[in-house]
């Protein structure tokens, strides 16, 4: 979520574009229906094949909702012993995080999640934790729960601080698995400090962090010693030029991945920004996302964050171009007082291919965690593509009741959206909850 210059709330800090945002005649409306609650934190949602599904509760539990709306009292997985620390009951943006089936899972059962593991004894001893992604298989037998310790480490990053983790898994069309890396983090944010390249992690290709992975996990790689193989048209698949997992780069704290299920089956990452944009990307083999050249459509000043940049790089280091997002708006911090400013930091969403709200058909939909810092006032948008490929419109999606923050968004099997917040903007016991994204509500 966010952390501004000063205060920690929830992905990672402020994001802002220069060209101004052009908003939408009008508001979207639809309503969210209460699906579960009681829960802390969801942060994933994974449909099963017969209409249940995991839910990933950020403070380390799998849980397994009914198709009655129940959560099951006993978690399908409890990784809370194999955690790094978090804090309770305040904001943290370490913790369990992402929860994804293989595309064989009715066959294989294999099931991968990612989450912060203590800091490694090899790592900098200045460093806070590592982010991790490993597989598990879940049983097929009833009730479903998952040995903990049957855990299979697929993939290590060592991190310096506690925020800017990323940690969004998919698979993609292609079979591949997916992984969305932030940069790091840090007090500052702007992508310096200890663990921080001089050019930032965001373009050094050296480093898997700011980056989005592309991951073989049919098999180990003897001849490499890793859990996974390279895809072999990754574009550092060599090893020579960068880290030969790297598929993209150039992002700061990627919260939000996913394909979208029909059309060109594109990726899109939501990136949170540092000060005055917040970004929806579509991600390509090889792509440079700019960060922390750029900021949204605009150039950024690592020194000075919070003044407009007076110029924008058009090209990264080795002279490759700079990728612009499809879709941004202006954050609340860095446009004080500006009406089109909409919230602090972004939560990536899906491309709407459902049934049940035509109106949205083909847009993507997503919101922004926590609407103003500090407080858990989430929004909901809605960004639909421009003509003849120009930059997206951003809508407000109204639905008419509060719902906290904004933490992820879900995708059943039939396309269908789902909304997971938190009644706080810190791991309050109790406030989590899980909406479906419903027709609008007819008085």
């Amino acid at each position: 979520m966010k952390m501004s210059l000063l205060v920690a709330v929830l992905h990672g800090a402020f994001v802002a574009f220069s060209i101004p945002a052009q908003p939408a005649p009008g508001a979207t409306t639809a309503s969210l229906q209460l699906v579960a609650d009681g829960l802390t934190s969801p942060l994933a949602f994974a449909p099963l094949s017969d209409g249940r599904a995991l839910i990933v509760d950020q403070i380390g539990l799998v849980r397994l909702l009914g198709k009655d709306g129940k959560l099951a009292d006993a978690p399908v997985l409890d990784l809370t012993n194999k955690l790094s620390k978090i804090n309770h009951g305040s904001f943290d943006e370490r913790g369990l995080l992402c929860l994804t089936l293989h595309p064989g899972f009715a066959q294989n059962r294999r099931v991968f999640v990612t989450y912060t593991a203590s800091r490694h004894a090899t790592a900098p001893t200045n460093y806070d934790c590592t982010l991790r992604l490993s597989e598990f298989t879940l049983p097929a037998a009833e009730p479903l729960q998952i040995d903990s310790a049957s855990e299979r480490i697929i993939l290590d990053v060592d991190k310096p601080y506690f925020n800017h983790s990323g940690g969004r898994i998919a698979f993609g069309p292609d079979g591949f698995l997916y992984q969305s890396v932030g940069d790091g983090g840090g007090p500052k944010g702007c992508d310096v400090g200890n663990g921080h390249a001089p050019e930032g992690n965001g373009q050094n290709t050296q480093t898997l962090l700011a980056k989005i992975l592309r991951l073989d996990v049919s098999g180990p790689d003897a001849a490499r010693g890793t859990a996974y193989r390279i895809p072999k048209d990754n574009p550092f698949a060599d090893g020579r030029m960068g880290r030969p997992e790297i598929f993209a780069y150039g992002v700061r704290n990627p919260w939000g991945l996913s394909f979208d299920r029909a059309g060109d089956r594109a990726l899109y990452v939501a990136d949170v920004g540092q000060m005055r944009w917040e970004e929806v990307n579509v991600i390509v083999r090889g792509g440079n996302y700019g960060w922390p050249l750029r900021e949204g459509f605009d150039g950024f000043n690592r020194e000075h964050p919070e003044l407009a940049p007076t110029s924008r790089p058009e090209k990264g280091l080795r002279g490759e171009p700079l990728l612009d997002p499809v879709a941004v708006y202006k954050t609340v911090a860095g446009w004080k007082g500006d009406p089109e400013a909409m919230g602090n930091s972004v939560t990536g969403g899906y491309r709407y291919r459902g049934r049940a709200l035509p109106e949205l058909s083909g847009a993507y939909v997503y919101g922004d965690w926590a609407g103003i810092q500090g407080t858990p006032q989430g929004r909901l948008f809605v960004a639909r593509p421009g003509k003849d490929g120009g930059r997206w419109s951003v809508d407000l999606l109204r639905v008419g009741r509060a719902y906290g923050c904004v933490c992820a968004f879900g995708e059943d099997n039939d396309g269908e959206l789902y909304v997971l917040t938190n009644a706080s903007t810190g791991l309050t016991r109790g406030g989590g909850k899980i909406w479906k994204l419903v027709a609008a509500e007819k008085n």
